[in-house]
């Protein structure tokens, strides 16, 4: 649970232009060329970048976008299946007393567009940064690979705008916090920041969201759209997991501590943007009041560790849990997410959740 103080420090950062359409960051890192073409030294790579080659689909024909979407039927068949903080709160004396059914119903419709808002700009993000890593990575066979995560992540901003614009008619800015957390992944020089910012973390906590949400939807398009991604995703962190493990193997300390710091600080940041707070500035209600509220939510904490369910163990295999005395293990038992540590990481697991023959078959129009 957050306390006064840090509740206060998550309202303090908002978005300054909320009507953008366009947000520049300085790009501080060198393009690296390399003239070493020899394939061979990573053989892990070599076959995550065949895998990808045979793994392509098409947004625009391969999913059903002919099926009619109705997003309150939706919202009703997964009620049953994970209660809103209203359910389990004590609401007198709240802005949401005397809510209808027909305001929760409107802010369970926001809350889902505020979701999927989210995944579309985190999409873009991971978009940009693995155009980064084509640019910087110093190793032929990482920029191979990342080339075809140039072109899964476009297809991913493609089909969650599609879906956000004529099925949900509906969709939000870019969180604060995300979008911070973006903008420093994308400042910073380093292209193995790059790699762990956006590869085990960013991605690492969307796969786990996407299943969430793929587990309690029953509505077919985005149904099929989640498992379609990700089966992409599940390939993007095994990327990342296997290109740092034998890299930072070979870091010193001290640098290693830079790199357990930064994970600590985009796991906060994560877990704060689920909060939603633009969503109660939709709806008319005073955002402190309402996230007081949300966080006294029990269930809460359960939620929000459940994302960290594959960032943690990636972390364990790339040996940032326990250099320097064990500070990140320490961090993430303070999170209430260590016990995530010996699940499978997604190096070893994305081969299970890649699409078969069956699914990568045209939807039928």
């Amino acid at each position: 649970m957050l306390s006064d103080e840090e509740l206060t420090a998550l309202l303090s950062i908002t978005n300054s232009d909320r009507d953008e359409t366009t947000h520049a960051v300085t790009d501080h890192a060198d393009a690296i060329f390399t003239w070493d073409y020899e394939k061979g030294a990573r053989p892990a790579l070599d076959k995550l970048y065949e895998k990808a080659k045979v793994s392509q689909w098409n947004g625009e024909t391969d999913l059903p976008w002919h099926l009619d979407v109705d997003p309150e039927r939706d919202i009703e068949q997964m009620a049953g299946t994970f209660e809103s903080f209203a359910t389990q709160a004590d609401l007198s004396g709240t802005p949401f007393e005397k809510w209808s059914d027909r305001n929760w119903m409107d802010f369970n419709l926001e809350q889902h567009a505020w979701t999927l808002s989210q995944f579309l700009h985190g999409e873009q993000g991971a978009l940009l940064c693995t155009a980064k890593i084509v640019e910087t990575v110093p190793w032929i066979d990482a920029k191979y690979y990342a080339a075809t995560q140039v072109m899964d992540e476009a297809r991913h901003v493609e089909v969650f705008a599609k879906y956000l614009d004529t099925k949900i008619e509906r969709k939000y800015p870019v969180n604060a916090h995300l979008g911070k957390l973006l903008d420093d992944i994308i400042l910073d020089s380093r292209w193995d920041l790059t790699y762990l910012g956006m590869q085990i973390m960013v991605e690492g906590l969307a796969l786990a969201a996407f299943g969430f949400m793929h587990a309690l939807t029953a509505e077919p398009l985005l149904k099929q759209l989640l498992r379609y991604v990700m089966s992409d995703e599940a390939r993007h962190v095994a990327f990342g997991v296997i290109s740092l493990q034998k890299y930072y193997t070979g870091l010193t300390n001290a640098k290693m501590l830079k790199r357990q710091e930064f994970a600590y600080e985009a796991a906060v940041r994560m877990r704060d943007r689920f909060m939603g707070q633009e969503v109660f500035e939709r709806m008319g209600v005073d955002v402190r009041d309402a996230l007081t509220l949300v966080n006294q939510d029990p269930g809460r904490p359960i939620f929000q560790a459940m994302l960290f369910s594959k960032i943690v163990p990636n972390c364990r295999k790339l040996g940032l849990l326990d250099r320097n005395d064990g500070w990140l293990r320490e961090r993430f038992t303070e999170m209430g997410v260590i016990g995530f540590e010996h699940w499978v990481d997604t190096g070893d697991e994305y081969e299970t959740m890649q699409l078969g023959a069956d699914e990568l078959a045209p939807a039928a129009s």
